[in-house]
């Protein structure tokens, strides 16, 4: 099945190309003839201009699609193949601004770790950036299209942002080989979504501690569903930190060893940085709320009212999660 759907795809491709050249070079001959019958070189100006913009495109067309020559990964640092790979890599890392040497003629394997740990931090700083956005997208677009393509967008970003970082020319292949092993080593296909919930709960729960009590109206009462919001967001942050991190190592990585250790270091640095996100969201998230709950009326679970005919969205919002909160209650008391 793979095999036939492989070969109907190609087939369908290669067909589609060989229409569209024919249909651009009809148009082309048969431009260039009526500018020939107003100027004779006109025609083939044209054919000339035409040309070299196809060939140009087509070149860096293929440039862009194809993988560059890259050298084997050695096994460890003191390998045989490590100075050839050394000499790939300073070649293809752009120089970072802040390095402290940035014109050095040999650049050895000092220098290069030098370059990649500022690069590092560039690259979780953007890893940071746009996690914490998709915090709050998966808090408040959980369950939506809207929320799940725009997470789905955010981690490609991530991923492209740290490829274009570490790389001085851009491959699209290479980048969709990137993405296609960050994919892998991300915790999907290992543990289902509420595995991830029931791994990083704990660290939320450090993280805001009695927050919630204090910031919300109606107290406890309302703090399940508020942690609903957070284990929401937090999934989403938790794996846009993983995204970023592991593409970093990706792109940092220069021997087999290191490659080895990409789950284990990317799984500890996603969990700090998750950590340090909560904490910065947190406030925000809860206030926001908070005074959302207010201007709607709520004061208390039990004084809330049944929404009424034109009442305001919030309202009939707040008094639907007052409603089910208090039937849960009854139902778990």
């Amino acid at each position: 099945m793979k095999r036939k759907a492989i070969l109907f795809i190609s087939t369908t491709l290669f067909a589609t190309a060989f229409f569209v050249v024919v249909f651009v070079a009809n148009q082309l001959i048969e431009l260039a003839g009526h500018l020939g019958s107003l100027h004779p070189g006109a025609g083939a100006l044209l054919i000339i201009l035409s040309s070299a913009i196809i060939s140009f495109v087509l070149f860096f067309g293929f440039r862009f699609f194809s993988l560059p020559s890259k050298p084997s990964l050695p096994d460890d640092e003191n390998s045989k193949a490590m100075a050839a790979y050394l000499f790939f890599m300073t070649g293809r890392v752009p120089i970072h601004p802040r390095h402290p040497e940035p014109v050095k003629h040999k650049k050895d394997q000092r220098w290069l770790r030098t370059n990649l740990k500022l690069l590092d931090t560039d690259s979780l700083n953007i890893t940071r950036e746009i996690a914490t956005r998709n915090f709050f997208v998966g808090a408040f677009a959980q369950n939506t299209s809207y929320g799940t393509t725009t997470s789905l967008i955010n981690n490609l970003k991530v991923v492209w942002n740290i490829y274009t970082l570490h790389n001085r020319e851009q491959h699209l292949r290479e980048f969709i080989i990137l993405a296609r092993s960050v994919y892998e080593y991300l915790p999907l296909s290992d543990f289902k979504k509420e595995d991830i919930q029931a791994h990083i709960k704990p660290i939320i729960q450090s993280a805001f501690s009695n927050t919630l009590s204090s910031l919300l109206p109606a107290g406890n009462l309302l703090a399940p569903f508020f942690l609903n919001l957070f284990l929401a967001g937090a999934t989403n942050t938790y794996l846009t930190c993983l995204a970023g991190i592991i593409a970093t190592r990706h792109c940092q990585t220069m021997t087999k060893e290191d490659q080895k250790e990409i789950i284990q270091q990317s799984t500890f640095e996603a969990s700090f940085m998750l950590k340090e996100i909560i904490r910065e969201c947190n406030p925000i998230l809860s206030v926001t709320i908070s005074n959302a709950i207010k201007k709607a009326g709520l004061e208390s679970l039990d004084t809330m009212q049944s929404p009424s005919a034109g009442s305001g969205m919030a309202k009939d919002i707040v008094s639907h999660l007052a409603s089910s909160l208090k039937s849960m209650l009854k139902e778990n008391g």
